[in-house]
């Protein structure tokens, strides 16, 4: 009876508080206790236990679990297929449902099989009583299926001290003498977003270039750490490179080990039926075929390269791409058929079902409303309701479109194929992180609230150095409502702590959250010596001094930090931080050097010199990072071109500019009435807001260009007429007139069905104007994109001086206020606004 009740007691707990224990909490301690198990001390030697054949991807992690842990205690565990005497400490790894030692197990009720069985993708993570003869005690680490059990595996590995950057940022392993494991269940649950995944895109020269270097290419041993590093950040789905590259065919070997690690195939938004663009240039060379990729000329050699895509992957677990959009990323042209279009999706499904024996339906399928792709949504096309519907960002991480909730949703539910890299216009972004997870966070809480939880895939360009916006992108698709507004800097103080330690994580996290916040105001490859006004507001030298400033801070932890860390410390925080405060400098001072030039003043040449060692500083940082960082480990990883665009594509190498630019250390003065001949307002600093029982507005610290964002939550409820959701800004005139009111926004598109989204505005109480922002475009797009900002304007008559109460209303979910400007007669051009005015209090 006594075993009995601690059955019962243990899943009593299960069911009561194991959706409330999280593995993001600690299970595992340095410090012995009455309530703790020995792993590993000095009198001990931990031992694995698994069945005989176990899934071999699950192997595989258990193998990189036993070097986890010789890295951390310095001994490697046994791996034992049987138990023949008594084995303490005892690690017994499994998954359900596979006649293992987990359906043994709870069999005996030592683990609630209702935690795991029918469930995908869960691990459970406990302690249990006597799991053989001769033992004790043990922790099993048991999953729900495959993937369930090696996210288990992988979380033990991070609780001990293993960065899932390990290897792909050299975050190093702290030794420890002594581990101990809390008693009690951990859980993550399930996932919310089914397929979440990378894009490995736009790769060259960096990526392939280093992958060449180190693995002989593009290939298997390439993509083993790839697939490792998504597995241990708890995705499960990739699109390969594509850039001259064919997953499947550069190397026979990549197919079976993705099946084999337990990751998820797919190809990217114009690469259908499991095929590279650069297989269907191989398969038209070899079978001397028609290289013609037109369905209506050339349906019969398509319909048989698509089959051979079938037959190559048909044996491995995939998610299909279907559809077709023109060869090379481009649209298929002017006048594409929407019924040649369903057609062609529908001789895919055949190919499918023949190749596979079983109704496509039972093959996962997706389809991507990608550039043109979603006009020809919007004009009509539609696809089986089994099939995947994949929204996509403007590349810029501004989403598209959404469900609209208002009417019966897509069976085969939607996905999101969202952006940190981008090669198009208005101008490349390739080099570095320009992703806030401030605007990642809200545009993807957006498409999340709107029932958007099949796929979450985003393009992550060379991999490195989108770290740190990965790492949060995949923790968010696993679960989106561990986020809010409030804790996103904890969320990257934990993540700074990870990789570094807790002494200094509050000061990295700091330096990234406000690197990446500068890198979006305008993206580097953007940025040149005309983007801010050197004339007005101070504001080049400011923007310059803020970089300069996190630039010396980051540099000063470097010298400050142990050894041990410098290699992650660099890859991770000083050279996206030094490199871009460099460019702004260097720009600046090619501003300058232009602005006296023109004087005719001698100092212009002072600064010409410069802008010659900014520029070789620029190859010095680059040199550092692929030649020396790791011991050379990243050769190439850096060759990516940022200094002198001239289109919206990069040029074949750095080029130095001509000027160069010197900062004063000047600061704005904040101003908060009117002066000057303006008011300018931070969104935040209202003087009234009016939420519903339903709807409450929420500051977004850190959002946008200046000091933050506000928007209404949750996000996907709509106003109604009664529901009078605004914020009043209290202004003190001394001119009147008619005056232009600019409100900066957010550059959220017209995502909801392309109605737009509305806003009121009014002065004291008069007839408010009704505004749609971004109804409809007129051009404007790549100005938005370009700005990452929508400039709003209206007309207002101010008939009298003194206060005035401005009131701006929303009639819609999704819009972002950042900033508010009232031109009075003296309003200058800048690109981040004039500085706030200054606050009269009364």
């Amino acid at each position: 009876m006594k075993g009995l009740s601690k059955s019962i007691l243990l899943i009593v707990f299960v069911l009561f508080f194991g959706n409330k224990v999280k593995s993001t909490q600690p299970f595992i301690t340095t410090e012995k206790s009455f309530d703790a198990i020995v792993i590993k001390d000095k009198s001990v030697q931990l031992s694995f236990y698994s069945d005989r054949g176990i899934d071999k991807g699950v192997l595989r992690a258990i193998h990189n679990l036993q070097s986890d842990f010789q890295k951390v205690t310095g001994d490697f565990p046994n791996l034992l297929n049987q138990i023949s005497a008594p084995q303490s400490p005892l690690i017994i790894i499994g998954t359900v449902g596979t006649h293992s030692i987990i359906d043994e197990l709870i069999k005996q009720k030592k683990i609630n099989g209702n935690e795991l069985k029918g469930k995908h993708e869960k691990f459970i993570i406990q302690n249990i009583e006597n799991p053989f003869n001769g033992v004790s005690e043990a922790i099993v680490i048991a999953g729900s299926d495959k993937r369930g059990t090696i996210y288990g595996i992988y979380e033990l590995s991070k609780q001990i001290g293993i960065s899932p950057w390990y290897y792909w940022a050299d975050v190093p392993v702290k030794q420890k003498e002594n581990i101990y494991f809390k008693k009690g269940i951990y859980t993550d649950n399930e996932p919310a977003v089914e397929y979440r995944g990378i894009f490995l895109n736009d790769e060259e020269p960096s990526l392939g270039s280093w992958a060449r270097v180190t693995f002989g290419g593009v290939n298997a041993r390439f993509y083993e750490k790839v697939f490792e590093l998504i597995l241990r950040l708890k995705g499960n789905y990739i699109w390969p490179a594509m850039w001259g590259k064919a997953f499947y065919d550069d190397d026979p070997l990549s197919g079976p080990l993705a099946d084999e690690m337990g990751i998820i195939m797919g190809t990217s938004h114009h690469e259908p039926m499991a095929l590279a663009q650069t297989d269907w240039h191989r398969y038209v060379k070899k079978n001397n075929v028609p290289n013609i990729w037109d369905y209506t000329k050339n349906s019969e050699v398509l319909q048989q390269f698509w089959k051979s895509g079938m037959e190559r992957s048909k044996n491995w677990e995939k998610l299909v791409t279907v559809g077709m959009r023109g060869d090379g990323d481009e649209a298929m042209g002017e006048a594409t058929n929407i019924s040649l279009l369903e057609k062609i999706v529908k001789d895919q499904r055949k190919i499918i079902e023949k190749v596979t024996g079983k109704k496509a339906e039972k093959t996962p399928q997706v389809w991507a409303l990608y550039k043109e792709v979603q006009e020809y949504y919007d004009q009509g096309m539609r696809v089986p309701d089994d099939v995947i519907l994949l929204f996509c960002d403007d590349n810029w991480g501004n989403v598209r479109k959404l469900p609209n909730l208002s009417k019966p949703l897509h069976k085969g539910g939607y996905g999101m194929y969202y952006h940190f890299d981008y090669v198009g216009g208005p101008r490349n972004s390739k080099w570095i992180n320009i992703s806030p997870i401030q605007r990642v966070w809200e545009q993807m809480n957006l498409t999340y609230e709107h029932k958007v939880d099949k796929v979450w895939i985003v393009n992550v360009g060379d991999l490195k150095p989108m770290e740190f916006p990965m790492s949060f992108f995949m923790d968010m698709a696993w679960n989106p409502k561990q986020f809010n507004a409030d804790n996103l800097l904890e969320y990257t103080e934990k993540w700074a702590s990870q990789q570094f330690g807790e002494k200094h994580s509050k000061e990295i996290a700091r330096m990234i959250n406000l690197y990446a916040k500068y890198n979006r105001r305008v993206t580097p490859e953007t940025l040149n010596s005309e983007t801010y006004s050197l004339e007005n507001y101070n504001e080049f030298e400011t923007v310059v001094n803020e970089y300069r400033k996190l630039a010396l801070d980051a540099n000063r932890l470097y010298n400050e930090i142990p050894k041990e860390y410098k290699d992650a410390y660099f890859q991770l925080v000083l050279y996206p931080i030094d490199a871009c405060s460099n460019l702004y400098e260097m720009y600046f001072d090619v501003a300058k050097n232009k602005e006296l030039a023109a004087r005719n003043d001698g100092k212009a040449n002072e600064y010409a010199d410069q802008v010659k060692q900014k520029f070789e500083y620029d190859t010095f940082l680059q040199n550092k990072y692929n030649q020396e960082i790791a011991g050379g480990k990243w050769q190439h990883m850096m060759d990516q071109p940022r200094i002198g665009y001239t289109g919206w594509n990069q040029p074949d190498q750095n080029t130095m500019p001509e000027v160069v630019y010197i900062s004063e250390n000047k600061k704005s003065e904040k101003i908060f009435q009117e002066k000057d001949g303006y008011i300018s307002i931070e969104a935040a600093n209202f003087s009234k807001q009016n939420n519903s029982d339903r709807i409450q507005w929420k500051i977004i610290p850190d959002f946008g260009k200046t000091q933050s964002g506000i928007t209404t939550f949750p996000q996907n409820a709509y106003p109604t007429e009664n529901e009078n959701i605004y914020l009043e800004y209290d202004i003190d005139f001394t001119s009147i007139g008619i005056f232009e009111v600019q409100l900066l926004l957010a550059p959220t598109l017209n995502f909801n069905n392309n109605k737009g989204l509305p806003y009121e505005i009014s002065f004291d109480g008069e007839k408010p104007q009704i505004v749609n922002f971004n109804g409809h475009y007129r051009g404007e797009l790549g100005q938005w994109q370009s700005e990452h900002i929508i400039k709003s304007t209206t007309k207002h008559t101010i008939i009298k001086a003194g206060k005035h109460s401005l009131r701006f209303r929303v009639l819609e979910p999704g819009i972002v206020l950042e900033k508010i400007l009232i031109d009075t007669g003296g309003l200058k051009s800048s690109y981040l606004g004039a500085p706030e005015s200054r606050i009269k209090f009364n």
